[in-house]
């Protein structure tokens, strides 16, 4: 998954976990795509002092996801929609249901 996509995804998921400020100029950087410039004179802040929040905030945000996996789980269900979707058959339906529940860990849906 492209970079910017993916950080994006892990702002939505764990966002709230980081400060205000990096929240904020990871955002204008991934979302907004401003430039570092753009964001320092918008914040008042060198564009060095920029680039160290948005480091340090992405690697944040990846941190807890390693340590978490909410996005890894997030896919993975919404690829199992997806075939459920797409499913053909009710033994296909069942097929993927019963996959998706083993890689859950759950006895049955």
């Amino acid at each position: 998954m492209e970079k910017r996509i993916e950080t994006g995804w892990l702002l939505d998921f764990y966002g709230p976990l980081i400060t205000e400020r990096q929240r904020e100029m990871l955002r204008l950087y991934f979302e907004e795509d401003l430039s570092l410039a753009e964001i320092a004179r918008q914040e008042g802040v060198s564009r060095q002092a920029v680039h160290d929040a948005i480091r340090r905030g992405d690697t944040q945000l990846r941190g807890y996801e390693e340590q978490l996996g909410l996005l890894r789980r997030f896919r993975r269900l919404y690829d199992a929609l997806r075939q459920c979707q797409c499913a053909e058959s009710m033994q296909d339906l069942r097929d993927t249901l019963a996959r998706l529940a083993e890689e859950e860990g759950l006895d049955g849906l």
